[in-house]
């Protein structure tokens, strides 16, 4: 079989997410308890324990990738040979981390400062953003650009599946935005409970603030193939990507499927929710082998299942 990892991204955090794991599997708890000492705050019971904090970027991306990591540190012995990796934004780096990329403690000090980039460009520039669901994605981006046309701050966000592109923008814009798309005969659209409008030029400042973090960041060779959503295609240059990320749309969907093309025939995402692997059904085909692990009794399954039994 080979394996492709999936990390989840934010958005996907929960309150009281891994307690049980950090209760019960060693590898986890040290993981996590390594992360609170970079962050300067325990994890679990400031931020995993606490909704308002949680739902907060600036806590909310290196809770996710600790989580992530403590997971994939749990199963590392017995993961074998992962044929490649692929992250969802912030699960980038847990991706990268995990390919060799980052050093652990690296990656949450940058998370650290990333998140809270992030969560003063939002709180500057609010923002909103709608996930469309219609298979026509051209006529999704053409209304976005008449908008902007116009003068409107609207964009194409995240093209999470084939027939899942979310928006964001402005609220005003976003909302004429939806009114243009049922117009035009879309008839889903869900808007999404988010901090700022992520991927998108609303979040310029938090980018250029990224970009001089990471100048002088060392990147390790990566040992695996990991997928960027901003290419679609699998990383070549680290820094330039992450650095553009934080303000271009994410291609989860033509990302996903390059992994698929490679010969990826399981699918295990690490993180808080099975987001991914709802993501990957509508991308892949049935015959594709598809786990999550987010808690005790769903890592036992997937560590049955490496073992063979």
């Amino acid at each position: 079989m080979k394996i492709g990892i999936l990390m989840s991204g934010q958005g996907a955090q929960s309150v009281g997410m891994g307690q049980d794991l950090y209760e019960q599997v060693p590898a986890y708890r040290e993981t996590i308890d390594q992360a609170s000492a970079v962050l300067g705050y325990d994890l679990m019971t400031e931020v995993i324990q606490n909704d308002a904090k949680l739902q907060q970027t600036r806590f909310a991306q290196p809770a996710i990738f600790a989580m992530s990591m403590g997971i994939h540190r749990a199963l590392a012995d017995k993961l074998g040979d992962v044929n490649s990796y692929l992250g969802l934004s912030l699960g980038e780096y847990s991706a990268l981390t995990a390919a060799g990329a980052f050093d652990f403690e690296q990656a949450v000090a940058l998370l650290k400062d990333r998140g809270a980039y992030m969560q003063t460009a939002g709180d500057q520039n609010p923002g909103k953003m709608v996930a469309v669901m219609h298979d026509d994605q051209g006529l999704v981006a053409e209304v976005l650009a008449s908008l902007r046309a116009q003068g409107k701050r609207v964009y194409p966000a995240n093209y999470n599946t084939f027939a899942q592109l979310v928006i964001g923008g402005i609220a005003a814009d976003v909302d004429e935005a939806v009114a243009k798309l049922t117009e035009a005969g879309v008839t889903r659209m869900i808007p999404l409970p988010v901090s700022g409008a992520f991927h998108t030029p609303l979040l310029d400042q938090a980018a250029v603030s990224l970009q001089a973090r990471l100048a002088d960041e060392p990147i390790g060779t990566l040992q695996k193939t990991v997928y960027s959503n901003t290419t679609g295609q699998a990383f070549t240059d680290v820094k330039a990507t992450l650095g553009e990320q934080i303000t271009h749309p994410t291609y989860f969907a033509q990302a996903l499927q390059g992994m698929l093309n490679d010969g990826v025939d399981v699918l295990i995402e690490f993180g808080p929710s099975n987001t991914l692997i709802k993501f990957s059904k509508k991308i892949g085909g049935k015959d594709i082998k598809r786990y999550n692990v987010s808690d005790v009794a769903s890592y036992v399954a997937v560590l049955n299942m490496l073992k063979g039994e």
